[in-house]
């Protein structure tokens, strides 16, 4: 008697209908994606962005229906959030301006084919990236009068998001995050490494400076004795 589509969900938060991530090399991909951008815009409080969660878009507001789950897409101008969803009825008809899917053998032809048609028709998405961990395939497209036309690399081969403001590029064996110079965007991780490293090394100078130090007093208190045995008074030199 009831049809499981006719049902029309109240408004709230929606939860993910996504299945579990494939491989061990997507879950640490997506992961790596949106820690770093999490960090890099950790004073912004207007974007969201997100994993392998998914996006219901139905215009008839129905969740049986009309969902995607990307493995990373970013949506600007929004309230920063957790959400276990998107549910674009629920956020001002907004779609994600940014996507990226991780390629896998199972899910590549869609990513590649059927994902980027609704990803270009019917979320208008600016633009779409795809990265495979495994043979390192990267691609980028930027919606151009409505269709996705590629990005074009620049001479390190990385590719520039107008949307993120920032480079994307492989950097070993992963799609990191590069800054507007070129240069790569460390992960907290990296960061609190080299911070460690820093404060060893400055303790370690300052151990340094502290010997010399000593060294000198030493130095100048047997030159004081010496004088002394010489009945030369060091204080009147």
């Amino acid at each position: 008697m009831s049809v499981a589509k006719d049902v029309i969900f109240p408004s709230g938060n929606i939860e993910s209908n996504e299945p579990p991530l494939e491989t061990y090399l997507h879950l640490q991909q997506m992961l790596l994606l949106i820690k770093c951008l999490d960090w890099w815009w950790r004073d912004l409080n207007n974007f969201f962005c997100a994993g392998n969660i998914s996006i219901y878009y139905s215009p008839r507001q129905r969740k049986s229906e009309d969902f995607r789950g990307p493995d990373f897409f970013v949506v600007l101008d929004t309230e920063r959030k957790p959400r276990d969803s998107w549910v674009v009825w629920q956020e001002d008809g907004k779609y994600p301006n940014f996507i990226i899917e991780i390629l896998s053998d199972s899910t590549a032809a869609v990513d590649k084919g059927l994902k980027k048609q609704i990803y270009q028709d019917i979320f208008r998405t600016p633009e779409y990236f795809w990265f495979d961990p495994k043979n390192l395939e990267f691609a980028g497209f930027i919606l151009v009068g409505g269709t996705y036309q590629p990005i074009e690399p620049n001479p390190q081969g990385l590719l520039w998001s107008q949307q993120l403001s920032l480079y994307l590029g492989v950097h070993e064996n992963q799609l990191r995050y590069f800054n507007a110079e070129g240069q790569l965007m460390p992960t907290p991780e990296e960061i609190a490494q080299w911070e460690a490293e820093h404060a060893e090394q400055e303790k370690q100078r300052a151990e340094q400076e502290k010997q010399r130090a000593e060294q000198e007093k030493q130095r100048a208190d047997r030159l004081a004795a010496k004088l002394r045995e010489l009945n030369i008074d060091p204080e009147n030199l």
